[in-house]
């Protein structure tokens, strides 16, 4: 089994010993590499030495918000973790933004870490209950303000596919219920990716809900 490897950054010590014993303990995960503040943590970050950077949101010399938009921009190959003790939908909203998949809370990350460590290495979101309801507020703010809903430059196909992913099927799921290869399902997401200019799962998701393909 390939071992996800991980920067983990946090500037306090203790913390991030506490965390690096949860990670180790698992045979899938392992912490490669640690960084005190944000810009230590760009520095460590390299595709081809780190898959998952999990970062803490408050960091001296640069915060994990700016170190995720850097690392994004640098390493576009890696996944990225905000951890955060703070439950604030603004934080949430500018972890999406910065490109991060997912948002832990330090108050659950005992529970919720390892979930989220897996959820994101499979190209899923991994949100906390919060989150979920924040995204489903600012949707419907949206809407009462009459924001247009995107008009789609989807094929129906390319719409079919979307729904899908936004309700969590993976890859080899989407195959066997539109009878196709999975290369041809991964190709379908690549297109809609490029199509729509987004980058991941989440963003699909938010757009699915946007353009009433999926409940949100």
């Amino acid at each position: 089994m390939n071992k996800t490897r991980i920067l983990l950054a946090d500037d306090h010590s203790l913390v991030r010993q506490g965390l690096r014993l949860i990670l180790n303990a698992e045979p899938d995960l392992e912490v490669v590499a640690e960084a005190a503040d944000g810009a230590e943590a760009v520095a460590a970050a390299s595709d081809d030495a780190v898959d998952l950077a999990v970062l803490d949101i408050a960091m001296p010399r640069m915060t994990g918000l700016q170190a995720a938009r850097e690392i994004s921009r640098r390493a576009p190959g890696i996944r990225i973790l905000i951890l955060s003790m703070y439950d604030n939908e603004q934080y949430f909203f500018e972890a999406l933004k910065v490109g991060a998949s997912g948002y832990v809370l330090k108050s659950a990350a005992d529970q919720d870490l390892l979930e989220a460590c897996r959820a994101t290495m499979r190209g899923e979101p991994f949100l906390y209950p919060g989150a979920v309801t924040a995204l489903i507020r600012d949707y419907l703010q949206r809407d009462r303000e009459g924001e247009r809903m995107p008009e789609s430059i989807l094929t129906p196909r390319e719409e079919e596919i979307v729904k899908l992913i936004a309700e969590g099927n993976s890859a080899k799921d989407i195959a066997e219920t539109l009878v196709i290869s999975v290369k041809t399902v991964d190709r379908h997401r690549a297109n809609i990716l490029q199509k729509l200019g987004m980058r991941d799962r989440l963003e699909l998701t938010r757009y699915a809900i946007r353009a009433g393909l999926v409940e949100p």
